[in-house]
């Protein structure tokens, strides 16, 4: 192969020794086993190459447009992928990456990836970091049919069922306790007391039913904004209302209306800008909870697809395959409802000033995402 990447065309089957010469040849490269993948490392570049599949926690094709490796990876992989921070001008992480994915018939070349993001992890005792994951961006997003071969779907595990949808306007604290504990697989330990000492404070009784399912669940008080632990419950500047819940970067927050006396069984909630006036959630503190964990299930899904600008034709097209939640809108900004299908949350929110609508939708497995019918516009991520 005389041309290098020029004379290898995207999706077609290719010879070990033609993803050889990307790299620059075999002699004198460096040849390592990173999550199951393996990567080649040589004067011109480097290779990677995976198996066809799906299996969680091995390195390969993740979307049309997205691979991952997953480490821990040697220090020459390292520095290869992410650079060294010591360098000057360019670097070996400036070297063009090949990915490939082999087939029963063969590798099937998928073109060069690009680094998008990546976490490393420091020895305790000192020494190079290490690369635990890599997440690469392909340069030509793949077709589905590619796709297909080289990230088959598993089947679908038994996936969250929607039996707590019938208790949402009639015993929501039902409804939450099966939405929780359908969603968030149990962290494994033998339940133990409660960590929320009786009469410590008085709380409402959803509030407290989600601390308790957040023992065995932590991920029940969010991952993207928050349920504040009850130990850092605290009043707001103005000593009005009682801060249970925070966004991510501090920019609202939600409270409870402050009394030293006992709380009601089903308050309302305020939303505020730390600028602005307090304004109330149209759901009170138990449909409050089931939307904020609704929210919470679908922006920190492993599986998501988000796409944004949608016209109302659009929204009626992508939900009607799903179950619409029987809440009023969450967030008083957004104002987001919610669709459902067994093991996926969809949200659809307002857009700002211009009638249209944005959407994002998490799943606990990247089947059930296909739930959702092709329509005609772009997703800006998509992991079905």
């Amino acid at each position: 192969m005389a041309d290098g990447v020029a004379a290898t065309a995207l999706w077609v089957l290719v010879e070990a020794a033609e993803m050889e010469a990307l790299a620059g040849g075999s002699a004198g490269a460096q040849r390592f086993t990173v999550g199951g993948a393996t990567v080649l490392l040589g004067p011109s570049g480097s290779v990677i190459v995976t198996a066809a599949g799906d299996v969680p926690g091995h390195s390969g094709v993740w979307s049309a447009e997205e691979f991952r490796l997953f480490g821990p990876a040697p220090v020459p992989v390292t520095k290869r992928l992410l650079g060294d921070s010591e360098a000057w001008g360019a670097d070996e992480s400036s070297l063009p990456i090949h990915l490939a994915v082999r087939l029963a018939e063969g590798l099937l070349y998928l073109g060069r990836v690009r680094l998008s993001r990546a976490e490393t992890t420091r020895p305790a005792g000192g020494g190079e970091s290490a690369l635990t994951i890599c997440v690469l961006r392909l340069d030509t997003p793949l077709s589905r049919p590619v796709l297909r071969r080289v990230r088959p779907t598993a089947p679908a595990p038994d996936l969250p069922d929607l039996g707590w949808l019938k208790h949402v306007n009639g015993d929501r604290g039902a409804a939450l306790e099966q939405f929780v504990t359908g969603w968030y697989p149990a962290a494994g330990q033998p339940p133990s007391p409660s960590s929320v000492p009786t009469g410590s404070r008085s709380l409402p009784g959803g509030l407290q039913q989600l601390y308790l399912l957040a023992e065995q669940r932590p991920d029940a008080l969010g991952r993207h904004n928050h349920i504040l632990p009850w130990h850092e419950l605290q009043s707001d500047p103005l000593g009005e209302l009682l801060v249970f819940g925070v966004e991510n970067q501090g920019c609202f927050y939600w409270g409870l209306p402050w009394t030293w006396d006992e709380p009601q069984d089903d308050p309302t909630v305020w939303f505020r800008e730390y600028d602005d006036k307090p304004v109330t959630e149209q759901e009170p503190l138990s449909g409050f909870l089931l939307q904020f964990s609704l929210f919470e299930a679908a922006m920190s899904a492993d599986c998501v697809g988000c796409v944004d600008s949608l016209s109302d034709r659009q929204v009626q097209r992508l939900t009607a395959p799903l179950q619409r939640v029987p809440l009023r809108s969450f967030g008083p900004q957004a104002r987001t409802r919610f669709y459902v299908a067994p093991g996926l949350v969809l949200s659809v929110s307002d857009a700002l000033n211009d009638g249209k609508f944005d959407l994002w939708a998490g799943a606990t497995h990247r089947s059930a995402l296909q739930a959702l019918p092709e329509f005609d516009a772009e997703w800006l991520r998509f992991d079905g």
